[in-house]
């Protein structure tokens, strides 16, 4: 790749980046795929499985001309062909496969979370700056118009001086889902109980100092490896408070709620990728609902992180953002395992969601999925 032409230009004359999506589970496939289509910046010319008969029907139906197998993973991004890689597989792939990316000179766009653990964060972002390439954490609601809408209340002053939030993202997985298996990088805190992480950072505009954690598990065998439920506290700077709970074994929540010294504001839904969400706001007693409708969420990723690649600009949400994340998750675990609270040391993170990011692309019609399914047993 042409590191001040990257890509090929479109009909248009206006160059595409080209990417490789890897890993085809529920994520790529409900998601990711289907986005293309309204990403004009960005084209899917290929796709790397382990999975024959996913490579064939799914690169027939989206007209993807390369597939690659995991073994042919290097093929693929030695081949000249590609541009950018998104990485959808199990979180502990997400290193290995990002930093053989980086090394060859390719731009990587990773789901979250980042990674397993710091160090892993840590190579990963060094590796991108050595190979002067760009690296991005698909944190896709720092593109979303309801919690972009959420940041911008919060910190106008309507609901005074902010206090406490809490939230609760709780759903039901599938016995055997890989968000069940440790060492794929399972459990709660890594798949959903990051989304509570990330939005306490962005509501409070600030880092943590001090987390406290209680997992629970009511013995079921689909949570052998895993924890079934965490619930965390985590203290901020100015005396603030942070709350929440993420499960695997109860039925489906996806809300927060930020409360300030002047009034409230509860998001309900507020993490969901495929509904609507909403916002309740209250101030002195009166109580305004504000609906966000449905969108998709993954295209304006792909618009973002292709014009930061095509006009050299340096991506956010950013891999320091990722760790951000995973650091505190790791904390968290921590003080679960041990009953004690874990002080965290000082990380500076100036950079914050805004609505300047907001992105709006209209939904896509929910594709038929090739030998994958929604994590959730309701589903």
């Amino acid at each position: 790749m042409s590191k001040d032409k990257p890509g090929r230009r479109a009909s248009s004359g206006k160059p595409k980046i080209r990417y490789a999506v890897v890993g085809l589970g529920y994520i790529a496939q409900a998601a990711v795929l289907p986005a293309f289509a309204t990403a004009k910046n960005s084209e899917l010319v290929a796709l790397v499985s382990d999975d024959p008969k996913k490579l064939k029907k799914l690169s027939k139906k989206y007209e993807v001309p390369l597939t690659y197998s995991y073994d042919e993973y290097d093929e693929c991004l030695k081949g000249g062909e590609v541009d950018a890689v998104y990485i959808a597989l199990p979180n502990s792939m997400h290193r290995d496969y990002t930093v053989a990316a980086c090394r060859a000179g390719i731009n990587v766009l990773c789901e979250k979370p980042m990674a397993v653990t710091e160090s892993e964060c840590e190579d990963m972002i060094s590796t991108a700056s050595e190979n002067n390439v760009k690296l991005m954490i698909a944190y896709r609601l720092h593109f979303e118009e309801a919690n972009l809408k959420a940041v911008e209340l919060a910190q106008s002053g309507k609901l005074g001086d902010l206090r406490a939030f809490n939230s609760v993202f709780t759903m039901q997985v599938k016995e055997g889902d890989i968000r069940l298996k440790k060492d794929l990088g399972g459990g709660t805190l890594y798949d959903i109980g990051i989304y509570c992480i990330n939005a306490a950072r962005y509501i409070f505009q600030a880092e943590p100092v001090e987390v406290t954690a209680f997992s629970a598990n009511n013995g079921e065998p689909r949570f052998e490896e895993v924890d079934e439920m965490t619930s965390a506290i985590m203290r901020f700077p100015d005396e603030r408070f942070a709350s929440f709970t993420s499960s695997f074994g109860a039925s489906d929540i996806s809300a927060y709620q930020v409360v300030g010294t002047e009034g409230n504001l509860r998001v309900d839904p507020a993490y969901e990728f495929a509904d609507d969400l909403k916002h309740h706001l209250t101030i002195k007693g009166k109580t305004r609902e504000r609906t966000f409708s449905k969108r998709d969420q993954f295209a304006p990723e792909l618009l973002y992180f292709s014009d930061c690649i095509i006009n050299g600009k340096n991506p956010e949400p950013s891999g320091k953002e990722g760790l951000a994340d995973v650091r505190i998750i790791r904390a968290l675990y921590r003080s679960a395992a041990t009953g004690e609270p874990v002080k965290l040391d000082d990380f500076e993170r100036n950079t914050r969601p805004t609505l300047e990011q907001e992105i709006h692309e209209p939904p896509v019609k929910k594709p038929e999925l090739v030998r994958a399914a929604s994590p959730n047993k309701e589903s």
